[in-house]
């Protein structure tokens, strides 16, 4: 915290002496003058508290614990100080309509970016304790927007309606940064425990054997096997006869760890393994297969159980309230398969469909392997054995929809959408080819097949004289994160010397849940030149912070909010809301999902810059193009 202050303050006093310049050319230099010595009394008071010594600093792995309560107890009034002395300089800052005739003056532009820079500067800044830059930026904002409604105008009652979702932006922006800076505090620290604990267990590593032997069969944690000695135990039942598998899969258990930490979480899987194993038949196996996966195996001749009791038993125990969690915050899904099959492998595979199908259907399910589900596991299987000849014979086709100015008849774009007509299966979704791609473990192959139908339809731009209108191409999170996308793209553009600039990479705002595995490889596209899309904005993840950090150049409104937008009030507040956060942060804003001359007109009067949907133009083969849109276009914006 005082590191993140001290960076933050040189930067304040900098744009203070800025304003009080602005202020005495405008004719308002007393009060400009009497306004700065304020923010310079309240900024040196900041340094003053971040230099005064705090004895919660000086703590020794020696330190009594009396010491370290009233360290603890130092920490918390130093804060508190703190927490004030930010309050106190926002105040001073929350007092700039002085300098501007309460932004009605000519130098209203300037405030306002003054007021902005320094209130994202701070919560850029304070990721270490966000109720410092909070408490530092409320009052400035709050006196903007106070300012601008007591001027009364149309225009800016709607900048005062932006200005309050930019501090609701930067308040969720800083909780998420003091939330990450916790967690990585706590992973050092639970790191630091670990290296001690593996030391002092190898240290007794010769009176341990009979112990390590155990867990080569057992997990750690739970007591239960693990998977390698639940295959073993298992192929020897297999052998014996048909028996039942039971598949579990923890629901909300990620909540759980990221709420109260991975310590809590794993309070939970070994409290989950005691009930699976108080539910357990006598002559059944229990195992942690992995993270929060477990199974069970039994043979329900022998017990007298059915499996869709003791499922039903399972589901009914794990969904009990757990001491210190909300209660209903843990649940299973359970796949169930029973009958005879060739392998384990086979019959873990049809238990796992039957799993995901029972996560489909929402919490606390279970779900018997049918026919139905094994058509569906034959079917995936299918498309996985096939995509391989697929993409060598070139049977995928990548098809391009256009995208218009505002204007709705200048072509700016073009996306590219794969398209694959199974010949059994018919057409496939995008998002299943994707999927298939994925276990099949052909991810690049996909990547690079349809990265080349793009560059052929860029080379087809600049052939027209249309080397202004720029090709999208769609990459998923799983791409993104698993290959070289960046390394691919750029080797392929300067092989066929196309210039960076006619593509555009959409990502979607899920690819925000992992930025630290994605921003590199985003950092060295921009810097290539080749712009990025966050593509379906509204509906996922999307913050001020991620935007920045994942290099956007130009955000997608999704079909959602746009499809029948003349008709709901609601979605018109949305779109104009992301249009003016796309004006603010200098973005492009394309509205997806133009399906009726009435929506393309609403947003043409909001003055949405960019358009696309089956209204203007439905998604076209290479030649339809040709044929149709190019046929006497030479020229694009």
């Amino acid at each position: 915290m005082r590191g993140s202050v001290l960076s933050a303050i040189p930067v304040n006093m900098l744009l203070g002496l800025a304003s009080t310049l602005v202020a005495y050319r405008s004719g308002h230099g007393e009060v400009g003058v009497v306004w700065f010595a304020l923010s310079t009394i309240a900024n040196l008071l900041r340094i003053g508290l971040c230099r005064a010594p705090c004895l919660g600093l000086a703590l020794t792995p020696d330190t009594t614990p009396d010491m370290a309560a009233a360290a603890a107890r130092s920490i918390d009034r130093h804060l508190r100080a703190c927490i004030a002395a930010a309050f106190l300089s926002g105040l001073v800052w929350s007092c700039q309509p002085l300098l501007c005739e309460s932004y009605t003056s000519a130098q209203t532009l300037f405030y306002l970016t003054i007021t902005c820079g320094i209130t994202a500067g701070a919560v850029t800044h304070g990721t270490a304790y966000a109720r410092i830059p909070l408490a530092f930026i409320l009052p400035p904002l709050l006196s903007v927007t106070v300012s601008l409604v007591a001027a009364g105008d149309f225009d800016r009652n709607c900048l005062a309606a932006c200005v309050l979702l930019y501090l609701l932006a930067l308040t969720h922006t800083a909780f998420r940064s003091e939330a990450g800076f916790r967690e990585a505090s706590r992973l050092k620290y639970e790191a630091t425990a670990l290296a001690r604990s593996r030391a002092e267990a190898h240290a007794r590593v010769s009176a341990l054997a009979d112990e390590m032997r155990r867990r080569a069969t057992h997990d750690d944690l739970t007591g239960l096997l693990n998977r390698g000695g639940f295959i073993q135990q298992a192929e020897e039942r297999l052998r014996a006869g048909p028996i039942s598998l039971l598949l579990l899969d923890l629901d909300g258990f990620k909540r759980v760890n990221d709420v109260y930490g991975h310590k809590a979480g794993d309070r939970v899987l070994i409290e989950v393994a005691r009930r699976i194993g108080a539910e357990l038949p006598d002559d059944g196996l229990a195992a942690r297969l992995g993270g929060d996966e477990f199974a069970v195996l039994y043979d329900p001749a022998v017990s007298g159980i059915p499996h869709d009791r003791l499922a039903a038993r399972l589901v009914v125990a794990v969904a009990q309230p757990l001491d210190g969690f909300d209660a209903g915050r843990l649940g299973v899904s359970i796949g169930v398969h029973s009958g005879a099959e060739p392998s384990l492998t086979e019959m873990l595979s049809c238990a796992d469909a039957a799993l995901y199908a029972a996560k489909a259907a929402g919490r606390n399910h279970f779900r018997m392997f049918d026919t139905g589900l094994r058509e569906r596991l034959q079917i995936r299987r299918d498309l996985e054995r096939d995509l391989s000849t697929a993409l060598a014979e070139a049977a995928l086709e990548v098809w391009f929809q256009p995208i218009y100015a505002m204007d709705a008849e200048t072509l700016v774009g073009l996306e590219a959408l794969v398209r694959w007509q199974h010949p059994r299966l018919g057409w496939i979704a995008p998002p299943d080819l994707v999927a298939t791609a994925a276990t099949a473990g052909l991810t690049e192959s996909l990547l690079r097949y349809i990265l080349e139908q793009v560059c052929a339809m860029m080379q087809i731009l600049r052939g027209r004289g249309l080397g202004t209108v720029r090709v999208a191409m769609n990459v998923s999170p799983k791409e993104m994160a698993q290959v070289p996308v960046d390394e691919i793209v750029i080797e392929r553009l300067q092989n066929l010397d196309l210039p960076p600039a006619m593509l555009e990479i959409e990502i979607t705002e899920e690819t925000a849940l992992d930025i630290g595995a994605v921003q590199g490889k985003l950092q060295a596209l921009s810097r290539a030149g080749i712009r990025v899309a966050l593509d379906d904005f509204g509906i996922g993840y999307s913050s001020l912070s991620s935007l920045r950090q994942l290099r956007a150049d130009r955000i997608k409104i999704d079909r959602s909010f746009v499809t029948g937008l003349n008709a709901s009030d609601d979605k018109r507040g949305l779109v104009l809301a992301v249009l003016g956060l796309g004006r603010l942060l200098g973005l492009e804003v394309v509205a997806e999902g133009v399906e009726s001359d009435d929506d393309l007109r609403t947003l043409q009067t909001m003055g949405c810059p960019f358009l696309q949907g089956y209204h203007l133009g439905r998604p076209m083969t290479v030649p339809v193009l040709e044929a149709s849109l190019f046929a006497n276009r030479t020229a694009a914006a």
